[in-house]
């Protein structure tokens, strides 16, 4: 019989069940696993709050509702299709894939696609754009110039392909065969167009002065929808406008169409057609004021005639006539008296002239400049030995002075009293003694002889 455990004094302890132990990396990385086969293609409604471009060009930003939030990553790629800007309190919509930050360990959602909720992502950047220039003062009229009045040359920037194109060129046939029109080509829908249509304007402003250069630029497209006119929403085409030093209009769409190029453009056409009529309507408007003007002068020189007429049948009845004649003979006999007096003047004034000439080339030729020149050359000969003479018995009279000086100066100096046999005495900081007390027993001195000097110790004072 076996015996119970418990009653020999043993006792059991449950073993435990084996565990699996996580790492924060591991625990994560398996949670974002999970949550990425699960929810990896979501669309996400909300406001956004937070939002924080990076200069690496990502967007980080958080989408939200009254009771939670999520963080939103959009990475550059991404980004860089937008076609709005995000901003605070915006209701969007993102589509993307939700995943977890490891370092954080938080929740987001990596979106790959982002909409404003109602409006299109086109309008909302239209009017973002449209309010950012507006406040930097590219729509104000006064910046905007003049088209000229009679332009010789036009450009046009346009696909050659369009029909906006060809109907600028019919009206500009039909109303101004003689003006010049130079195009370039440019696409004016899809991503390269905006590009393109500014390689247009900025051509033709390079061009100025030289043959090639126009005198107005037209850029040019048909109708379309707010995608099809999206190159011309955008901000470095208007820029471009708005620099431009040659007057350019904007003739894109139909006529309830509008773009930003319309805004910044110094004129805006409701169509191509539009255009090329506005560019040349001073041309008409200048053939009218001609013809208005030709109708007038007609008017005025047939009345002017009929007054004349008028006059000189006057004139004829009242015999002035012959009064008119008698004048004109007196006033004529009175000029050829002027003319006779006048021509006896002159001939008088000429002999005058002439006599005076001959005077003066007779003085002329008397007057020997060479023996004045002569003279002039012994006085200045003269001058020159007597300044020489003066000069060199002042200089002898300030030598002997200083000849004099140096001897004095050499009388009283004192090596002269040395030359009688005296000496000078110092002590051996080479101060001259003048008393016995400046000195002590046994202190070495010196005596300058008049040739030469001669060490001694002081022994007795």
């Amino acid at each position: 019989m076996a015996e119970d455990p418990g009653q020999l004094g043993f006792s059991f302890v449950a073993q435990p069940a084996s565990r699996k132990v996580w790492t924060p990396r591991e625990l994560v990385g398996a949670l974002r696993t999970a949550i990425e086969q699960s929810f990896g293609d979501v669309w996400l409604q909300g406001e956004i709050s937070n939002f924080r471009p990076a200069d690496s060009g990502h967007l980080y930003f958080t989408i939200k509702d009254d009771a939670a939030q999520l963080r939103v990553v959009m990475f550059r790629q991404r980004a860089q299709l937008l076609r709005f800007r995000p901003e605070n309190g915006m209701q969007v919509v993102a589509r993307g894939r939700v995943s977890l930050y490891e370092q954080r360990g938080e929740l987001q959602l990596m979106a790959e696609y982002l909409e404003p909720q109602g409006a299109g992502a086109l309008q909302v950047a239209f009017e973002q754009l449209k309010a950012k220039l507006a406040a930097e003062g590219l729509f104000d009229q006064d910046r905007k110039k003049l088209l000229p009045l009679l332009p010789r040359r036009i450009g046009v920037v346009t696909s050659p392909r369009g029909a906006a194109i060809q109907d600028i060129l019919n009206i500009l046939r039909r109303r101004h065969e003689s003006v010049g029109v130079l195009i370039y080509p440019a696409q004016v829908q899809g991503v390269d167009a905006a590009g393109e249509v500014s390689a247009g304007i900025k051509f033709f402003n390079r061009a100025r002065g030289k043959e090639i250069a126009v005198d107005v630029i037209i850029i040019a497209r048909g109708g379309g929808s707010l995608e099809d006119l999206a190159a011309f929403n955008d901000e470095g085409l208007a820029r471009v406008i708005a620099a431009s030093e040659i007057p350019v209009i904007s003739a894109v769409g139909h006529e309830t169409d509008f773009t930003i190029a319309d805004f910044v453009a110094d004129l805006r056409a409701p169509t191509p057609s539009a255009a090329a009529e506005i560019v040349i309507q001073s041309k008409h408007s200048l053939d009218e004021q001609i013809a208005n003007l030709r109708q007038r002068l007609g008017r005025g020189a047939r009345y002017r005639i009929l007054l004349a007429q008028k006059a000189l049948t006057d004139i004829a009845q009242h015999q002035v006539f012959a009064r008119m004649a008698d004048a004109i003979a007196r006033r004529q006999q009175r000029a050829d008296d002027l003319t006779y007096r006048l021509a006896a003047r002159y001939e008088r004034s000429l002999r005058a002239a002439r006599q005076r000439v001959d005077v003066a080339s007779a003085r002329l030729r008397h007057f020997d400049l060479r023996r004045v020149f002569s003279g002039l050359r012994r006085e200045i000969d003269a001058h020159q030995q007597g300044l020489a003479a003066a000069l060199r018995h002042f200089m002898g009279q300030r030598q002997a002075r200083l000849e004099q000086s140096a001897a004095s100066l050499d009388q009283l100096s004192p090596l002269k009293v040395l030359e009688r046999g005296y000496a000078l005495v110092f002590d051996a900081n080479g101060v001259l003694l003048k008393d016995p007390t400046q000195v002590n027993d046994g202190d070495p001195i010196t005596a300058r002889l008049a040739r030469g000097i001669l060490p001694a110790i002081a022994k007795k004072k």
